[in-house]
């Protein structure tokens, strides 16, 4: 599996990368002629060892997986490329997959291949807004701040919302994971939404066991945040277990303040071996692996947030490309509603141009969501991702609208089209920024 993916410097780190070119192309001979049911017997991590081999497996569903059971690696591939394969007939094999086989067969993939075959597939979820629908895209807006500072939080909030952004979400990253902090954020957040009215959803991205101490506590707590991995071990360095993750799902559909999927998991190649967890299998079956787990709680949000970790394990932009192509691919496969956080590292062998080629690449493949950062630059993470003038250009240039509920509360306020176009009266934004304002700590902006 390792030596058949291609080249990324996670794998190269660990040592079981191929060590040439040649020895790749031998590794995916190999893997096309594997037969696809081996990966239901033959385990890469022990059942016994490792809970998130025993949650694939035990959910692992035989009969829908018959229809391609007499398949090899390489014959499932051809078969997902036809045109008769479509979403209708993926819907119901998705159960009968597990994440192995999915990681298996994209390293068998062209990037064109990874994007032909999950525009095919169509997976929505619902809030208060509904993401994931075809000729739509959402936006996570990220107005995070270096302190937490509330009154620039609500004015990068504001600013994003006048782009069109956040109605996948508006998620803060807190600069301290205190219980009082994700309170105060929790607040401001939900005062935000329903002030205005706002069809969308709230997250404090903190520890899940505070998201859960926050809900005993009263707090008004939409979506349920955790980052996850692909492996018992690594899952357990963040703190947390298959367990905790069901607990924290049940504190959250307790509250009954949606339309029932509450999760949002974050994920990443190379966190598993970043954590010693990786078992000396390689970064993007394990990242496929994490989606795996995410399936078990029915999510409303995932993300691999593709470059976040760097270039040890994603040296330059072309392996960060072909990273989050992959990501989406297997987990859309998996029947998860897939976003991406296409960004890098300050010390990473990429730049915007690049991002703009992942951004692209990944809406023609129909990814559900991307990031909306103020300038593209999280000055409280430092790392570069998306802004809210990138998510005008994909949307503009693809033809896509924001979320079905979000775009009709747009038109309603003047602030766009019946076509998801910004408008730019000056009258419109300053009748918004009028009401905004008053949200503010000090009533100015």
């Amino acid at each position: 599996m390792a030596k058949a993916s291609p080249l990324r410097s996670g794998d190269v780190l660990a040592g079981i990368a191929a060590k040439s070119e040649e020895e790749r192309v031998a590794a995916q001979i190999c893997m096309a002629d594997l037969p696809l049911r081996i990966f239901a017997s033959e385990h890469l991590i022990p059942y016994e060892i490792d809970e998130v081999t025993r949650a694939i497996c035990d959910s692992w569903d035989q009969d829908a997986f018959r229809p391609v059971s007499h398949l090899t690696v390489g014959q499932f591939r051809e078969h997902l490329l036809q045109e008769k394969t479509t979403d209708e007939e993926l819907v119901k094999l998705a159960p009968g997959l597990t994440p192995e086989m999915l990681a298996a067969v994209s390293k068998l993939m062209r990037n064109q291949d990874l994007i032909s075959v999950a525009a095919k597939i169509e997976v929505v979820t619902k809030f208060r807004s509904s993401v994931g629908k075809k000729g739509h895209l959402a936006i996570r807006l990220q107005p995070n701040h270096p302190t937490d500072n509330i009154k620039a939080i609500i004015a990068a909030t504001i600013d994003g919302l006048l782009y069109g952004c956040g109605d996948a979400v508006i998620g803060i990253n807190p600069a301290t994971d205190s219980i009082d902090r994700m309170t105060e954020l929790l607040k401001t957040l939900d005062h935000i939404i329903s002030s205005m009215d706002i069809p969308t959803q709230s997250c404090v991205l903190g520890h899940v066991t505070n998201q859960i101490e926050a809900i005993n506590r009263g707090c008004p707590v939409d979506l349920i945040f955790q980052s996850i991995a692909g492996t018992e071990k690594t899952n357990q360095s963040y703190g947390i277990n298959l367990s905790i993750l069901r607990e924290a799902m049940d504190a959250g559909q307790s509250l009954s303040r949606g339309q029932g999927q509450v999760m949002y998991f974050e994920t990443g190649q190379g966190s598993c071996l970043s954590a010693r967890g990786h078992h000396n299998v390689d970064q993007q079956t394990l990242e496929a692996r994490a989606y795996g787990v995410a399936r078990l709680f029915n999510p409303f949000l995932v993300n691999t947030v593709v470059g976040f970790i760097g270039p040890e394990y994603l040296y330059d932009g072309k392996q960060i490309t072909r990273a989050g192509l992959e990501d989406h691919f297997c987990a859309k496969m998996l029947r998860l509603p897939m976003g991406c956080d296409v960004c890098y590292t300050n010390h990473a062998q990429a730049d915007q141009d690049d991002m703009d080629n992942l951004m692209t690449l990944l809406a023609v493949a129909g990814c559900n969501y991307f990031m909306g950062v103020p300038g593209a630059d999280d000055i409280m993470l430092n790392y570069q991702s998306t802004s809210f003038h990138d998510a005008q250009y994909i949307r503009e240039t693809l033809r896509l609208k924001p979320a079905p509920e979000f775009d009709l509360w747009m038109q309603r306020l003047g602030l766009s089209d019946n076509q998801g176009r910004l408008s730019y009266s000056k009258q419109l934004q300053g009748s918004f920024l009028t009401q905004a304002t008053k949200l503010l700590p000090s009533g100015d902006l």
